[in-house]
């Protein structure tokens, strides 16, 4: 079975054991230049829904002597101030997962007003200094819009995965669409300029055995940023089968969306 915590903390273990180091968003942004001749991963998770998956996954990294990125909703189904207070115990980093655009209709002033506060809110756990678009799937607007007209940077924030890591150098793979191959699906969680040339490299896995063999073939980019979900990843057989079952719905209606865009 894929898609649970104990593949889950095999992946860790062999990137481990392949002498990768794993890094925060916040600590990659502020050491780009010591990470040049590094072998890294820059680990970061949305926590979407189902928060208490997430404390899961950061008490497997904290085990191993991890640390990640934790990127937090406002939603209920996100906002857990007893996890994320637990999360940060454990050494992790937390950021705002912002989708202030399509909460406040596309009003671009609007939206400025919640993120604000909503910094605010987040900054009560953790300093925080970094931020990542959440994708809305159901909503026409783009979180990432916000930008055209303010600057992240003017409220103490230092990086945004989207705009501030350089996918020339670092290769991207995310859990989108339960699967290590999702970008056809997803509707923002992608780097379309450069999916392209990953492609014709080979760097393209379906399933977590598949970068499981990679890492051990050492065919794996040395410079990666791994995204997970972690509501899609658990032991528990009915909550497994409930999140497959979803997410092959959905796969099916954001491929249409993404097809007549």
């Amino acid at each position: 079975m894929d898609f649970t915590l104990k593949k889950y903390t095999e992946l860790l273990q062999e990137l481990l054991d392949n002498h990768y180091r794993f890094v925060t968003f916040e600590q990659y942004y502020s050491h780009k230049t010591e990470l040049e001749a590094e072998t890294f991963v820059i680990l970061r998770h949305d926590v979407d829904l189902k928060a208490e998956n997430s404390l899961a996954t950061a008490q497997i990294e904290h085990t191993l002597g991890i640390k990640a990125s934790y990127y937090f909703r406002v939603v209920k189904q996100s906002n857990k101030p007893e996890i994320i207070k637990a999360i940060v115990k454990l050494g992790h980093e937390i950021g705002y997962h912002y989708e202030d655009m399509a909460l406040c209709g596309g009003d671009k002033e609007k939206a400025m007003d919640h993120f604000k506060k909503q910094l605010v809110y987040f900054r009560q756990f953790y300093p925080v200094r970094t931020i990542c678009m959440h994708g809305a799937p159901r909503s026409k607007f783009d979180g990432r819009d916000l930008w055209k007209q303010y600057n992240y940077h003017d409220f103490g924030i230092i990086g945004e995965p989207y705009f501030d890591v350089d996918f020339s150098k670092v290769f991207y793979l995310t859990d989108t669409g339960r699967r290590w191959d999702g970008f056809n699906v997803s509707l923002r969680d992608k780097i379309p300029v450069y999916q392209d040339e990953w492609i014709r490299q080979g760097w393209v896995y379906h399933s977590t055995d598949d970068v499981l063999d990679a890492i051990t073939k050492q065919s794996l980019p040395q410079k990666i940023m791994i995204t997970t979900h972690p509501q899609r990843w658990t032991n528990r057989c009915g909550a497994w089968l409930k999140e497959a079952t979803m997410q092959s719905a959905k796969n099916i209606v954001k491929g249409m969306m993404v097809k007549r865009k």
